[in-house]
């Protein structure tokens, strides 16, 4: 569908896909929606967010989408990792710059690893909403509705009324986090001539110490001989030119689970590569997945990702059939463009082998160039002997090398990685190189939701899969991790 207006002298053309609009989604069945008691308030709120400016400029979007491209086609590898959900309090600078420098180190580690550029994506910024298996659960024998995210409700079980303000509340922590990333970032948060403490006092084996040990005694020195031989602008006191040695981009992503919240921010605004033309962004993240509770064909969440031009994830699971997995692609990305569409596959350590392979075959007789991205930790959660739920990193590790190990078997390629994690040293996963048992998860189980790996269990993934890449770069064998 396309329409023209503005001057003669200066047509603009509105491209969007057929018969969609911002609001066509209502038109359709949906999932995990949210009542509120008071709907004149809730419009009253979404007509003040409508207005508010945009979080991110469609330039930095289509930036993602062409290093997404790369990935899709085996040139980059993608980490994408955050909070299960944010809570408005990480709205603050020290948690804000622990996810920073978990996902900082892990990337540099992974670059070293694989010899390709690695793009970042957090899981932050707008990540408050989480869906619920049930709209309600009991509390001290009551009934009450359930904790849904911060921008719908408190944790609070007085405090589960779901509150149009809290969408506006998370307007601002969003606006707020992402403002504070870019400027430390600018100011050289992620300068590799300054790098954060690594200290790996908390790995308990002796032999495994010192492979890490390795790899980042290898990676300083490596850095030091790019400063020897002047392939380091800051030596020659250029610091007004930004480099990959002191700066970075760091993309925002959440779960576009609440359709009103993002059909208030996406905006018709003009294409960075074509000013001619003008199309539709969701302005409040750079990357927005569909969760797997929400994908119906013709629901009404497809419905809305259908239509932005953002790059956009897939939530792929057990439940996914081959052939609706190529009719939500066809669905989503009619023309087919390379990292468009990101498939973050979550199938549980005992259940990869069972799907991963018709999932892998269908794409690729689908001519779809996707992004094929590990999430490890959503079909892995047990409940601990403690009582919490819990997740054992040997689980994680091992879905994770079964489905690298099928990519290769079937000619396909894992180009990333999705992990719930924190850089704050929280007892939320069980295992890892600190070899957290399951006695010690209440020692600090600080998640409201699902559990995350801390900054020293974040750091061991990237280790092993840094391992495995190196080892890819020196043999044609396949290796497990």
């Amino acid at each position: 569908m396309s329409s023209r207006t503005g001057s003669p002298s200066q047509p603009t053309t509105i491209v969007a896909a057929k018969d969609w609009t911002p609001t066509s989604w209502q038109s359709k069945p949906i999932k995990q929606d949210v009542d509120y008691p008071d709907q004149a308030h809730l419009a009253k709120v979404l007509e003040k967010i409508g207005r508010l400016p945009p979080m991110v400029a469609p330039g930095e979007i289509h930036r993602l989408r062409q290093q997404l491209a790369d990935v899709a086609q085996g040139k980059a590898f993608l980490l994408q990792g955050g909070d299960c959900a944010e809570l408005f309090d990480y709205c603050a600078q020290s948690p804000i710059e622990a996810k920073l420098k978990v996902l900082l180190q892990m990337s540099l580690v992974l670059i070293w690893g694989a010899r390709m550029p690695v793009v970042r994506i957090a899981r932050m910024a707008g990540q408050y909403a989480k869906p619920r298996s049930k709209p309600t659960e009991m509390h001290e024998g009551k009934e009450i509705l359930s904790y849904r995210g911060d921008n719908v409700n408190g944790y609070d079980p007085a405090d589960r009324t779901p509150d149009p303000e809290r969408l506006l509340g998370a307007y601002f922590h969003s606006a707020a986090t992402l403002n504070y990333v870019r400027s430390i970032l600018s100011e050289g948060f992620a300068d590799l001539h300054h790098p954060s403490n690594w200290n790996l006092h908390h790995v308990k084996s002796a032999t495994l110490r010192q492979e890490y040990q390795s790899i980042v005694d290898r990676l300083t020195d490596a850095l030091d001989f790019m400063k020897t031989i002047g392939a380091d602008p800051n030596n020659n006191n250029n610091h007004s030119t930004p480099s990959t040695l002191n700066t970075v981009d760091i993309f925002a992503s959440h779960e576009g689970l609440l359709l009103e919240y993002e059909q208030a921010l996406t905006r018709l605004m003009a294409d960075p590569t074509n000013s001619s033309q003008k199309k539709y962004y969701n302005v409040g993240t750079h990357f927005i997945w569909i969760g797997d509770r929400t994908r119906q064909l013709d629901g009404a969440h497809v419905e809305y990702f259908r239509g932005i031009e953002n790059p956009i994830g897939v939530k792929c699971g057990p439940s996914m059939k081959p052939d609706e997995l190529v009719d939500l692609l066809n669905i989503l990305d009619a023309d087919k463009r390379p990292g468009k569409i990101t498939l973050i596959t979550r199938y549980g350590v005992d259940q990869v082998d069972k799907y991963l392979p018709g999932h892998i075959k269908a794409v690729q007789e689908s001519g779809h160039v996707v992004v094929w991205a590990c999430d490890p930790m959503h079909g892995n959660t047990k409940q601990s002997v403690s009582g919490v739920k819990t997740r054992h990193l040997v689980d994680i590790t091992r879905e994770l090398s079964q489905a690298i190990r099928i990519h290769k078997q079937f000619g396909s390629h894992l180009g990333g990685v999705h992990f719930e994690l924190t850089g704050d040293r929280v007892t939320e996963c069980v295992g890892g190189s600190m070899e957290l048992l399951d006695e010690e998860l209440l020692e600090r189980y600080e998640t409201h939701c699902d559990p995350r790996l801390n900054y020293e269990q974040a750091l061991d993934m990237a280790f092993l899969i840094a391992k495995y890449q190196e080892k890819q770069r020196g043999s044609s064998d396949l290796m497990h991790l």
